[in-house]
């Protein structure tokens, strides 16, 4: 009978047949060389870290050469009368100087706190790009896998749809041979033309977020590996919350990076207090200066000799306007900004870690629930058709019982692809997870 196809086209949405594409490792790998998202992290890594060396600059010797030539009109003394009445023009005055000056810094606590400051500011910046790598893991799984659930979802959309045709067909030839009612006909048509239009959208979602895959890659998406049938369902190790907690407080790379901003904001504040203390800066300086006379009645030449000078400079700070005191006031604001920065990072972290444990526990029940659901489902419908073939089922029945199957399948795939995630997710927010942990994934894919 033609409700027998019902049942063939169900079971082929329910097998996942053996892929032979892309799996998540070549994901992967196409990321990390194409994703914008962690090239961008990387060179704000990089540039960040210029910072060290231009702070420490400070405090290096600073070498300076200098050469100038200045000019003066009329020799600086006015034309002059020889004894017979001649009068001669003395020309321009013109001056050229030769220099090289040394400088150290002896003492200058704001430039120590500045270098301070850049190194702390540097290894925060490290941790972000950590953060960003690891997040990395993360985005191309949850990419990879949405990809996988639409395409579940595609494939039971199309094979609810077929069900609900076969179904609309069988009600059109029972109404025309006057056995069943064309309310029959009127119910597997409004089923039919609702499957119609959840296949478009849910083929739709799979375009989009295949898009959003390629995104990430930088690569055209091709056939992906799906999920093996059975996965396994461990719980998490260890099996106490409070140690991922603990583990995320310590390695947590997001956290961490909080952190080490508020060391740097610590660090500004002795940069700004800075302004009210002294400096020691010592110089050594060699230089020369020549004068002659040019484009007069009569040339004078007098050379120079290089001269060597030494110095020690004390530089004591005594008012500024105010602006130093605004400035300490300033850098305590944004450290407190930084510290409240912390504390709402270190609390997400908490409960993040604790829902992404939860969520690994509960995955796993509904998995096993979901099957068990999957199951259930499809004996309902086998026993709607058959009660439904003499006449203990009307065919709203089996209309309902196809849905219901169709649903659970649904639900059943969605556990199953987040279960996967939400341990990665788990890892993620312990700051443990690794490529292995990637590699463990993609070992379930078949």
């Amino acid at each position: 009978m033609r409700l027998k196809l019902l049942t063939l086209a169900l079971s082929l949405a329910a097998v996942s047949l053996p892929s032979y594409g892309e799996d998540l490792l070549d994901a992967y790998r196409q990321a990390r060389a194409n994703d914008p998202v962690l090239a961008q992290a990387d060179a704000t890594r990089l540039a960040v870290h210029e910072g060290i060396p231009q702070a420490r600059a400070l405090l290096l010797p600073q070498i300076n050469g200098t050469m100038s030539l200045q000019q003066q009109s009329g020799g600086g003394s006015g034309s002059e009368v020889t004894n017979s009445g001649t009068t001669l023009d003395p020309g321009h005055l013109r001056t050229r100087s030769l220099g090289v000056e040394l400088d150290q810094t002896i003492l200058n606590l704001g430039d120590i706190a500045n270098l301070q400051a850049a190194h702390s500011t540097a290894d925060a910046q490290e941790q972000t790009y950590e953060a960003a790598a690891q997040d990395l893991f993360v985005r191309v799984a949850t990419a990879y896998f949405t990809v996988l659930s639409d395409e579940d979802q595609v494939t039971y959309a199309k094979a609810n749809e077929e069900a609900y045709r076969v179904t609309y067909d069988q009600a059109e030839q029972q109404y025309k041979v006057g056995i069943a009612a064309v309310t029959n006909v009127y119910q597997a048509k409004s089923f039919y033309e609702s499957a119609k239009a959840t296949t478009i959208s849910d083929e739709n979602t799979l375009a989009n977020d295949r898009q959003a895959l390629t995104v990430i890659t930088g690569k055209p998406v091709g056939e992906l590996k799906k999920l093996q049938p059975d996965l396994p369902l461990d719980a998490p190790l260890p099996a106490d919350p409070q140690a991922w907690v603990d583990s995320s407080m310590k390695n947590n790379p997001t956290l961490l990076s909080a952190q080490l901003s508020v060391d740097a904001a610590n660090h500004d504040i002795n940069v700004a207090r800075a302004g009210h203390l002294p400096t020691i800066t010592a110089s050594l300086s060699r230089a020369k200066s020549t004068s002659w006379l040019e484009n007069g009645s009569y040339n004078v030449i007098g050379n120079g000799r290089y001269g060597n000078t030494i110095g020690l400079t004390l530089s004591v700070p005594i008012f500024a306007g105010g602006a130093t005191q605004s400035k300490v006031r300033q850098s305590i604001d944004q450290r407190d900004e930084a510290q409240d920065s912390l504390e709402s990072v270190r609390r997400q972290t908490v409960q993040n870690t604790l829902n992404f444990y939860n969520s690994v526990n509960a995955g796993i029940s509904e998995v096993k629930s979901g099957k068990a659901a999957v199951d259930a489902a499809q004996e309902s419908l086998d026993a709607t058709k058959a009660g439904f073939q003499v006449g203990t089922q009307i065919m709203l029945d089996v209309l309902t019982a196809i849905q219901t199957l169709t649903q659970s399948e649904s639900t059943y795939s969605l556990a199953r692809h987040q279960l996967v995630l939400n341990r990665l997710l788990l890892k993620q927010s312990a700051g443990t997870i690794e490529f292995k942990d990637l590699e463990y994934a993609n070992s379930l894919l078949q």
